[in-house]
């Protein structure tokens, strides 16, 4: 079984940043995809970016040029640093472990970023 570990939201001003992290634990596979889903009130979840182990990654076109995603294979763990907050980046943010058919969810961390 896989579990995941969020760390890092809170309440930013616009234009300001912060870094989310998430350990998993459990057994673990280099072909793991780890990444970020985001869920704003009243809307869907939807990705933010994801990461193979391999290094390769994408984004939501909304945060390009804002958001980075990194991974550290030895740790576990897989980081967003994110940039040049919007108050509508504001979202639940969740830690995502793709698996073939099978998905792993954080419990999820909370993002405010105030105007």
């Amino acid at each position: 079984q896989v579990q995941l570990e969020e760390s890092g939201g809170g309440l930013v001003q616009a234009g300001g940043s912060l870094r989310l992290s998430c350990t998993a634990s459990g057994i673990i596979y280099s072909f793991d995809l780890m990444g970020w889903y985001r869920q704003a009130p009243g809307k869907q979840r939807d990705l933010v970016a994801r990461i193979t182990s391999g290094g390769r990654t994408n984004y939501a076109d909304s945060v390009k040029g804002r958001f980075t995603i990194s991974r550290d294979n030895a740790k576990n763990t897989v980081y967003l640093q994110m940039n040049s907050l919007k108050p509508e980046d504001t979202a639940v943010y969740y830690c995502h472990l793709g698996r073939g058919r099978n998905d792993y969810w954080g419990q999820g961390t909370q993002v405010t970023v105030s105007s």
